[in-house]
């Protein structure tokens, strides 16, 4: 058998990744700080295998990770700081956690080398997705003005002022990177790819998008929109919504982003590669926060704040050809079955809405426009 450690893993994916693998007869081990932001009791989560080995740690710790890694055949580096918005105002603590964590993580894989390295990457590197202009040509546009979000025009237009179509988003876009977040997670991505090569260690850096389903830290203002959305209906409050609710995202059921982590471990993918994991479905915020309610029985009308998040993006939904093509990767979890799920999930959980509190704190910061 084959020992995986799983950087992270007592989190969200990482838990669902452990299962999966425990499921086809790997040895799992996780390493997790149990941080407080997603694991307040501070104690192993319920929802945690026992057949696999947590070991609580932190990824900056040489001597945690090294010991963690004693008879490690693979590793999953998951162990990230998650938040776009809190980002931009706890600099030094994600630099630290996603950059200098994976610094640690690599040195004392080049010291032991792995069969094989998978590290969650994200959609939130490649900033605005793709557009299509009026001619037909893609284009990578611009980030947009403070002066056209202030006058509340949302939408990407080219510079004649014709409107731009978004269109999915494949791995050749060249990154942009719009908040601290999108940058570590970026590094992370590139060490990664880079010192595994340098090594000899096969790596493949999976890209997520809007991942949602059971385990999400439901008290975790920054974590993903479904679940802060969620939260605020289970506490009887309406969902907030910035800009006009129009944005585009693509949401993936966990359990098909685990299927493309097991098809990344398992495919022969060459020394370095680099894959979208979506649902390449694009939806946008608005209609999900009114389907979250629908689901939950709560319909609570969504409230449109008309505000900017600063290192918020308009448009990004996912192009899947490439893991389509090489890693055989297909969602199968439609969106309806997959809110359900969540919703059956949610009943027996207890959500501490927070999410007036993370946004009095960015515009405290003057990162609202």
């Amino acid at each position: 058998m084959k020992r995986v450690l799983i950087t992270g893993g007592a989190g969200f994916i990482g838990s669902h990744l452990a299962d999966e693998l425990l499921l086809h007869g790997y040895e799992v081990r996780v390493l997790d700080n149990l941080s407080e932001q997603i694991h307040p009791s501070g104690i192993r989560p319920s929802y945690l295998s026992r057949e696999l080995e947590l070991r609580i740690g932190d990824v900056r710790d040489p001597q945690a990770v090294r010991a963690a890694l004693a008879q490690v055949d693979i590793v999953c580096h998951f162990a990230a700081a998650v938040g776009v918005g809190q980002s931009m105002y706890e600099v030094a603590e994600y630099t630290a956690i996603n950059n200098l964590g994976t610094a640690v993580l690599l040195e004392e894989l080049a010291r032991r080398p792995v069969e094989r390295l998978l590290v969650a990457s994200s959609m939130s590197l490649y900033g605005e997705g793709l557009y299509r202009d009026a001619s037909g040509a893609v284009r990578t546009a611009e980030a947009r003005r403070i002066d056209q979000l202030r006058e509340r025009e949302w939408e990407l237009r080219a510079a004649d002022g014709s409107p731009l179509v978004p269109i999915p988003t494949p791995e050749s876009k060249t990154p942009g990177l719009a908040s601290v977040y999108a940058l570590s997670k970026f590094d992370q991505e590139k060490l990664c790819l880079l010192v595994g090569q340098a090594y000899g260690v096969p790596t493949v850096a999976l890209r997520f998008f809007n991942a949602y389903g059971p385990r999400q830290a439901l008290s975790n203002p920054y974590t993903g929109v479904l679940a802060i959305f969620a939260s605020r209906l289970l506490n009887g409050n309406a969902p907030l919504i910035f800009e006009d609710g129009r944005q585009l995202r693509d949401f993936v059921s966990v359990h098909d982003v685990v299927r493309g982590c097991l098809l990344a471990l398992e495919k022969d993918t060459g020394p370095a590669a680099v894959f979208n994991i979506g649902s390449g479905q694009p939806r946008t915020v608005l209609e999900v926060a009114r389907e979250i309610g629908k689901t939950l029985g709560k319909e609570i009308p969504p409230v449109i704040t008309g505000q900017y998040r600063v290192g918020d993006i308009r448009h990004c939904f996912s192009d899947i050809g490439l893991a389509r093509r090489q890693l055989g990767y297909e969602p199968q979890v439609d969106f309806q079955d997959g809110l359900r799920e969540l919703a059956n999930w949610l009943e027996v959980q207890t959500a501490v809405d927070r999410a007036v509190e993370a946004r009095a704190e960015l515009e405290l910061r003057g990162l609202t426009v």
